[in-house]
């Protein structure tokens, strides 16, 4: 392939991994739901090594609009008890917020002892939307990037283990889900006016996430991009990858047994017709 038709692919699709061969064919319903339920009996597992250990799980899932990051925090949510496991899903901060410290109010959602933080976008706001947009200037966006590394490794010396990944999708496959939200009422909330002015913004996001990767791509924390173009393949080697980065033993209680109820004589409940009812509709 010559040097020109290189550069003008890769000008299409900055951030974009070539996938392999098989991440361009379907993946079967029946082999995901097989393999995905497999892998959550194993994310319970790890949830109680997590508890019994109280070991501090922090995770972050950045990238793309569209690219799959609230599906796969969907289905590693599923099976996981919700006092153990949260999703953190920040909004734009208040104006007593801005005039903070920038990590702060992120701090406060890092994990206690015991716990695990899915971070479904998270301080990395300052080196990709908020730096194309200009929510922020050019000397906070230096400083996130002087200051991020430390900060994270200052997290993994607490002890918190601090997984960092990024959901790479091509330009058409985006464009695809943005039409298919915009056809269907019940996904339209996840557009915003700022994911369409994304669109227009492609090769800027682009430039932030490879200087983003230059500078915070640190040894303590690595970042892992996952291929995105076929969500189930990238929900399934996500969870893989998850579930090899936090060493764990199987702690599964032995099964019990339901011992039998036991009726109180004495006991006299009100009439049923004292209760309110949901209408049967179906």
């Amino acid at each position: 392939m010559s040097k020109e038709k290189t550069k003008k692919k890769h000008h299409k699709s900055p951030d974009h991994i070539e996938p392999e061969k098989k991440d361009k064919r379907r993946l079967g319903k029946k082999i995901y739901n097989k393999e995905l339920r497999k892998m959550q009996i194993e994310l319970v597992k790890l949830q109680e090594w997590i508890r019994q250990e109280q070991l501090k799980v922090v995770v972050i899932f950045e990238g793309r609009d569209a690219a799959g990051k609230g599906g796969v925090i969907k289905r590693i949510m599923e099976p996981l008890n919700p006092r153990i496991c949260r999703v953190v899903a920040l909004g734009t901060p208040t104006e007593r917020q801005r005039t903070q410290w920038y990590f702060q109010r992120y701090v406060t959602e890092l994990p206690a002892g015991g716990e695990m933080v899915l971070f479904d976008r998270s301080w990395y706001n300052r080196a990709g939307v908020e730096h194309v947009m200009g929510f922020c200037t050019d000397e906070e966006y230096d400083e996130f990037m002087r200051s991020c590394p430390e900060f994270e490794r200052m997290l993994v010396r607490s002890g918190i283990i601090l997984i960092k990944y990024w959901f790479s999708v091509s330009d058409e496959e985006q464009e695809l889900r943005f039409q298919a939200r915009l056809d269907d009422p019940t996904k339209r909330w996840k557009l915003s006016p700022m994911d369409l002015a994304s669109r227009e913004k492609w090769v800027e996001y682009s430039r932030a996430k490879d200087e983003m990767f230059r500078y915070t791509d640190i040894k303590q924390a690595p970042w892992y991009v996952v291929p995105a173009d076929n969500k189930r393949r990238a929900r399934l080697n996500c969870i893989h990858h998850l579930l090899s980065k936090v060493p764990y033993k199987d702690l599964t209680p032995e099964p019990m047994e339901l011992p039998p109820r036991i009726e109180k004589d004495n006991y006299v409940r009100p009439p049923i017709t004292d209760q309110t009812f949901v209408p049967e509709v179906y």
